[in-house]
This record gives C-alpha cells, structure tokens and sequence, in this order.
C-alpha cells in the first residue's frame, strides 16, 4: 500500500496510473544492466517514478570522460564505483525506494544471480555480446527485456516480450567489432526515457510497448521511425534450438 507521504510525492502520476498502478511501481524490482550514459537516465526517471526496488549493476568506475553524458556522476566522483556514485544521488533523489548495488561484471557465471527476483531487465549497456547474454537470461526467467543502444546522435529502442516477440539476437545475431564510438549526451537523454517509459508501461499495464517493432531516433533530422520486426525460426536464443536449450 502506498503512504500518504507517497500519494503526495506522485500526486501527478496517481492522476494517470491511479494508486493500483502505483502501487505495481513501488512492489517492483527492476534491473538496470550498466551505470552510465543510459543507465544512469533510466535509473533517475525509474527512481523518481517510484519503483521500489532498482537494482544497479556495474564494473566500471567513474572517469573524466564519462562525464558528458552519465548524468549520476559529478567531478567529485571520480575513481569511485558508478554503481556507488549512483546509489548516492538516487537515494537522495528518493529516499522512499531501495537502492542495490552490483559491482562487477555480468558473464554466464553471474547473470542468473545478478538478475534474480527481478520483474525485468532494462539494458543500459554499450556492448551486444553482454546485451545477448542478458537477453537469454531473460528469455529463461520470462521475464521482459528492454533494449536500448545510442551511438552520435542515433539511437533505438525495443521491448523483447519473451514467447511472444522477436528477441535480440534476432535482430541482431552478430555482435560488431569492438569500438570506441562517439556519443553526444543528449542521445542518452531521449533512449534513457524512451527505456524508462517502457518500464512503468510494462509494470503498470499502461499502453503499448514496442514488443515486435525497433523504434530508430535520428537525432541529426530530429525524427524517429518505427520498424516492424519478426522472430528468426533460426534464432540461436529463442528458437526451436535455443528453447530446447533453456
């Protein structure tokens, strides 16, 4: 049940999701996979929202040149662990939700319990080998999966419905080589939010998610396209083989 303290705080979203909604907010668990540019708008929208757990998980530590775009961690910060340094100012954000701290890498050995207990996964990272790794934890857990990736001033978005939608490594099978890409931090702006707009929706059953369509944000013409997608029979994840596998 939801405080007064809480009615008072969320006053304008009661006005749309209504105290049942949330109410679905604040007894979720959500994890975000990465504390930087991304991760770090995703998880103050999703903290200011109200969800009341968000689990953060993250190897790195905090560098001059994150600085840009990772909008949880300040000149004071430097050297310290992102996940640290976010728990810090999202607790002072909202002192009503619980913030856990993962530090360390997600691999085969960890993602099980890294992702455990949670109602979905929100991908806030910058590598596809990780992204597909998360995406068959999820597939496993049936739980949902959200996508995102920024690049310059681009970037997309979708929602992977375990079961019911194309899964990652269906559009993407391969992962690229490995690359320093540039990035501009307002495009982490606008994927972040898009992302964190898909979490309430799912938690809360507001709307349409973007289950079966890649949502592409060119920042450079100011527009975004919406691309239908289809499951791959083919897939090593969630086909017929990767099913069996799970």
């Amino acid at each position: 049940m939801i405080t007064q303290e809480e009615q008072t705080r969320y006053h304008r979203q009661l006005l749309m999701l209504g105290r049942e909604g949330q109410e679905r907010l604040k007894a979720s668990r959500v994890l975000i996979a990465g504390a930087g540019g991304l991760g770090t708008v995703i998880a103050t929208y999703l903290a200011a929202a109200g969800i009341g757990t968000l689990r953060i998980a993250d190897c790195d530590v905090v560098e001059p040149t994150n600085l840009n775009r990772q909008i949880l961690h300040w000149g004071k910060d430097l050297g310290q662990p992102k996940t640290a340094s976010a728990a810090e100012k999202l607790s002072a954000l909202n002192s009503l939700i619980c913030v856990e701290e993962i530090v360390g890498r997600i691999d085969e050995a960890s993602s099980e319990a890294i992702a455990a207990d949670c109602d979905l996964i929100v991908d806030a990272l910058d590598n596809l080998p990780t992204r597909h790794l998360l995406n068959r934890t999820a597939l496993r857990k049936g739980i949902p999966f959200i996508h995102g990736a920024v690049r310059g001033l681009q970037g997309q978005a979708t929602t992977v419905l375990p079961g019911k939608t194309p899964c990652l490594r269906c559009l993407f099978p391969q992962a690229p080589p490995a690359e320093l890409f540039p990035i501009v931090g307002a495009t982490c702006g606008v994927i972040g939010s898009i992302e964190a707009t898909e979490a309430v929706k799912l938690l809360t059953g507001q709307g349409e998610p973007l289950a079966g369509r890649l949502l592409i944000w060119d920042g450079l013409a100011a527009c975004a396209h919406i691309l239908r997608i289809e499951r791959s029979p083919a897939c090593p994840d969630c086909g017929p083989a990767g099913q069996a596998a799970n």
